[in-house]
C-alpha cells in the first residue's frame, strides 16, 4: 500500500467461506446484488465451490479471492499425499497451536504444505476468476512458516494483496505475529488493508454491530469481513453451530448500513478497487 493512503478512509466488506455451502453462496449473491458486499472469499476445496464459482461469474460486481484452507476444512490434494497435514478422515484439523508446531518442524510436512498451497493457487486460477486477494481459514498466515509458502507460491500465480488480521484490541501476545506479517507484505511488495473488524464478533456481525463498526472506521483501509449465509436448517458446520448467518446477511442488506457506508467511506470496492485508487 502507498504510505500516502492512511490520510484516506477506504472500506472493503467481505464474505469469508464462500463455497462452502449452497446457503453461503446464496448469501453472497443477495448481499452483493442488494447489500454492500464488495468481496468474497473462495474456499476452493468446499463442497458447493462448484457453485460458488458459477455465482461469481453472474456477479461481475463482486471481487473474489482465495481463502486458503490449511485447518479445519477439507484439503485440495488426496489425503495419501499429504498424511503429514490431515487426520483419519482426510481433513485438516482445527489444533492449530500442534499443527503449525508440526509443520515447523517436520521437512516433510513443509513439502506437502506447499503441495497443498499450489494446488489451492492451481484450482483457483482453474476458475478464471480475477484473484482479488488472498488469506486463509483461521488466519493461519499469521504462521511465519505459512506465509513463507504463500508469498513464494502466491506470487507465480499474480497474488498482488492479502488479509493483515489486526483488530483493535488485538490480544498483546498476536501483536508480535501481526507485525512481521506487516513487515513481510511490505518488503514483498504485497498490498493489505490496514486493518479489520470481524475477529473478536466472528459471526455475530449483526446490523448493530456492522453500524457500530462503521461508525468507528479509521483513516486507511479497513476490511469488515462476515459469515452470511441464508437460513439453513442444520450449523453449515459443527464449529460454526452458534453462528447467526442470517443475522449477518439481513446487516449486509440493511438500508441503515447502506445509509452508513456511503456517508461514512467514500473509497468502496475489493481490493484490487481500494487499495488501487489514487
Amino acid at each position: 500500500m502507498r504510505p500516502d493512503s492512511a490520510s484516506r478512509r477506504g472500506l472493503i466488506v467481505t464474505a469469508d467461506d464462500f463455497g462452502l455451502h449452497p446457503a453461503v453462496n446464496a448469501a453472497v449473491e443477495l448481499a452483493q446484488r442488494d447489500g454492500v458486499l464488495n468481496a468474497a472469499s473462495l474456499m476452493v476445496a468446499a463442497p458447493a465451490a462448484a457453485d460458488a464459482v458459477a455465482r461469481a461469474r453472474r456477479l461481475p460486481g463482486l471481487r473474489v479471492g482465495l481463502h486458503l484452507v490449511l485447518a479445519d476444512g477439507a484439503p485440495m490434494l488426496p489425503s495419501a499425499q499429504i498424511p503429514a497435514l490431515v487426520d483419519a478422515d482426510g481433513r485438516f484439523g482445527s489444533h492449530m497451536a500442534r499443527d503449525g508446531a508440526r509443520i515447523f518442524f517436520l521437512p516433510a510436512a513443509r513439502r506437502q504444505l506447499a503441495a497443498e498451497i499450489r494446488a489451492q493457487f492451481e484450482a483457483y486460477a482453474a476458475t478464471g476468476l480475477a484473484l482479488d486477494h488472498v488469506n486463509c481459514h483461521k488466519h493461519f498466515h499469521l504462521h511465519p512458516t505459512i506465509l513463507s509458502l504463500i508469498l513464494r507460491i502466491g506470487r507465480e500465480y499474480g497474488m498482488r494483496a492479502m488479509r493483515l488480521p489486526v483488530e483493535r484490541g488485538a490480544p498483546w501476545w498476536l501483536r508480535p505475529w501481526i507485525a512481521l506479517l506487516r513487515r513481510r507484505l511490505r518488503a514483498a511488495g504485497v498490498a493489505h488493508n490496514d486493518r479489520v473488524v470481524g475477529i473478536a464478533a466472528s459471526g455475530a456481525m449483526d446490523e448493530a454491530a456492522l453500524l457500530a463498526a462503521l461508525a468507528r472506521l479509521d483513516d486507511g483501509v479497513t476490511e469488515i469481513y462476515l459469515h452470511p449465509a441464508v437460513a439453513s436448517e442444520a450449523p453449515l458446520t459443527p464449529g460454526m453451530a452458534d453462528y447467526r448467518h442470517a443475522d449477518e446477511l439481513a446487516a449486509l442488506l440493511s438500508p441503515r448500513v447502506r445509509a452508513a457506508v456511503e456517508a461514512l467511506a467514500p473509497r468502496r470496492g475489493g481490493y484490487t478497487d481500494v487499495l488501487a485508487a489514487p
